[in-house]
């Protein structure tokens, strides 16, 4: 699978932004999908993620209520809608897949990973 993220770029604390993820080559709808993030100088983290059907999703406590991820199978894309940003919500994003078998948080477990987009919050 091919993931291609995009939507970051600049906001300001409180704002929105809505992250989208294109997939191509694999039957996307046999993939769990997770949005992970890393700021620098830290450790990459999740953020959430959604099983191949969409009908479960879970989210890291710290954008618990702002964020929501979704997807679109019909057009292989995963979302990530961030609402009331945060400074600390800079960071580079990063999509990922894993075979349907495993619904997971943790970023090792992943099998593709897109390049991820930069997502910054002014204060």
């Amino acid at each position: 699978v091919q993931l291609q993220a995009s939507g970051g770029g600049l906001a300001q604390a409180g704002g929105s932004l809505r992250l989208s993820c294109a997939a191509s080559g694999r039957t996307f709808s046999n993939y769990n999908m997770g949005w992970f993030r890393q700021a620098p100088g830290k450790e990459r983290e999740f953020v959430a993620v959604i099983r191949w059907s969409g009908g479960n999703t879970y989210y890291a406590d710290s954008v618990k209520g702002r964020f929501t991820i979704s997807r679109d199978n019909a057009k292989n894309t995963v979302y990530l809608q961030m609402n009331s940003l945060k400074p600390e919500d800079t960071a580079v994003y990063y999509c990922a897949a894993k075979s349907s078998g495993i619904f997971t948080m943790k970023s090792r477990l992943y099998d593709y990973w897109g390049q991820g987009t930069l997502v910054t919050v002014s204060s």
